[in-house]
């Protein structure tokens, strides 16, 4: 029998990512809306913390061993660049510590590296912002190093929002977050931030982009946004302020 129907052979050749998450993400069908298809993800998790969201939570996944041991479980891929994919894990001690974190998966073997608040110090560059709003699933503590760790990079938070959730985050509606995104804007914000990898943001982004007239950024757009502008690939999902921006 003779095979001569078009595509025996492929698959397309694959492209890799790795994705370091925490414990309790489940929003990995987001993660993959933004990719194209030539693209695979392949993620590894830190081990399961007994503790609910929390700066605890965010010291314990963040731990520089967990994330040389993921970076370990991945590299069989080839991955092009791996990713931590934690907005609190990668803010929660300052600048010098979120470059740490880059430096320990680069030193496990890691052709290249990024976290989530290290993509959104890259685009705020980017994009020129100094002051933003910005809006979290956390408490009152854990949102606050999120402020201290943006003033360090020189962005002041001209306003906040935070929902106090101890777990359970990617459960919350579109409708609150688009609630809460609404009500944190400001005229002096040039952007807002929507923190958290594990909050569902991705069909809201173009729609409230579109009623604010200024960028919505999301912990898990950026951080696919800074992994595929170092493949150099466009990023599949929305927001056209970070379109062909690398």
């Amino acid at each position: 029998m003779e095979l001569n129907f078009p595509g025996i052979d492929g698959p397309v050749a694959q492209r890799s990512i790795g994705i370091i998450a925490p414990f309790d993400l489940a929003l990995e069908r987001e993660l993959w809306r933004w990719v194209p298809l030539e693209v695979s993800l392949h993620l590894a998790r830190t081990p399961y913390e007994p503790v609910p969201v929390s700066v605890e939570m965010a010291e314990l996944v963040s731990d520089a061993v967990h994330l040389s041991a993921a970076t370990r479980n991945v590299l069989h891929t080839d991955p092009e660049v791996i990713a931590y994919l934690c907005t609190s894990g990668s803010f929660i001690k300052g600048l010098e510590y979120e470059r740490s974190l880059v430096e320990a998966i680069c030193r496990t073997g890691a052709a290249d590296a990024v976290t989530t608040s290290g993509a959104l110090i890259e685009a705020i560059h980017h994009l020129d912002i100094t002051r933003m709003s910005v809006i979290t699933p956390y408490d009152e503590i854990l949102t606050g190093k999120l402020h201290e760790f943006l003033d360090e990079a020189g962005c002041a938070t001209v306003r906040s929002d935070h929902l106090g959730l101890g777990g359970g985050i990617w459960k919350v509606s579109y409708r609150t977050i688009a609630e809460r995104i609404i009500n944190a804007d400001d005229p002096e914000a040039q952007a807002i931030f929507v923190s958290c990898t594990n909050l569902p943001t991705y069909d809201l982004i173009e729609p409230l982009e579109q009623v604010l007239g200024k960028p919505v950024l999301t912990a898990n757009q950026l951080t696919m946004w800074a992994c595929l502008g170092r493949m150099k690939l466009p990023m599949m999902g929305p927001g056209k302020w970070l379109q062909n921006v690398f």
